[in-house]
């Protein structure tokens, strides 16, 4: 009996992600580091911001042999505090865990969980929470924990405070608003700054409140989009991650604008779910550095 041949074994993989004040030799410092510490370079991007002044790098990189990611860390903070870097080293092949929060709308939940079940979106969800019911059964038939929390005027603090226990006792890293059809406090937007994501029709700030699609077809609009977006206290004016839009004609009727915005706001969402969840979205003031 022939013999299969034996796999070289798989090299563990780490992302680097930095930013830190623009200035010569940042490159150079990074890959010297990663030479010296006997790793390689699988890719490199990086960003200068003459804006603001800011420079952004993610490096994907390979090691020799195992290595614990937090020798990792410790060995790299000199490099990072010469530099003034805010940094983050992740493993590459660990699967970022997320919560999922949903109303009346599921075309986005049921993309995400769908998206999630065959493998491409490198997360796990650890629970889906909700202010109904609805889904209960969708989501239990992917194996995801449900967790109903009503929310009315007089309980709205209690429902916050039982969504950040879940995302802590969880190890939650990431929320994701999948047409969660409630506005969070300002002390929920900060407690989770960075790490709560919105998806909206791009309409705002025009046709606002009620069935924003039939008012966009009383006005002809000819450009249906969808913005995924960073949640802060300024209502569905965070950091900007994602937009997608469709082309639609003078034909169209209100139901067909509706069905065109379900698709895509589940393409901007699952892309910017899935970039965060790789460490691919870097903060810049009230925008964002994406290396897709």
């Amino acid at each position: 009996m022939n013999e299969q041949p034996s796999q070289p074994p798989v090299e563990p993989q780490y992302v680097l992600t930095l930013s830190c004040p623009d200035k010569q030799g940042i490159v150079h410092a990074v890959s010297s580091y990663l030479f010296m510490t006997g790793c390689n370079i699988v890719d490199s991007q990086q960003f200068g911001d003459r804006d603001t002044g800011l420079f952004f790098m993610r490096v994907h990189f390979a090691a020799e042999s195992p290595v614990d990611v937090d020798k990792l860390r410790a060995s790299f903070a000199a490099v990072a505090d010469a530099y003034h870097m805010d940094w983050r080293i992740h493993p590459s092949a660990e699967r970022m865990r997320i919560v999922l929060m949903v109303s009346k709308f599921g075309h986005c939940l049921n993309d995400l969980l769908f998206r999630t079940s065959i493998g491409a979106l490198p997360v796990e969800i650890a629970a889906v929470v909700s202010n109904h019911t609805d889904f209960r059964e969708l989501v239990g038939s992917y194996g995801v924990p449900f967790h109903h929390i009503p929310v009315t005027r007089d309980t709205k603090a209690d429902a916050e405070a039982q969504l950040l226990g879940l995302v802590r006792a969880e190890g939650v890293e990431l929320v994701v608003l999948a047409r969660y059809m409630q506005v969070l406090s300002d002390n929920l937007c900060r407690e989770l700054s960075g790490r709560i994501i919105n998806i909206h029709h791009s309409f705002l700030p025009s046709f606002k409140g009620a069935k924003p699609y039939h008012q966009a077809h009383d006005r002809g609009v000819k450009l249906i989009g969808a913005t995924a977006h960073y949640v802060t206290a300024d209502l569905d004016e965070g950091p900007i991650i994602e937009q997608e839009v469709e082309r639609v004609g003078h034909e169209v009727t209100p139901e067909h604008l509706v069905a065109i915005g379900r698709d895509v706001e589940c393409q901007a969402l699952a892309r910017a779910v899935k970039w965060h969840s790789e460490h691919r979205v870097l903060l810049n003031g009230r925008r964002t550095v994406v290396f897709a």
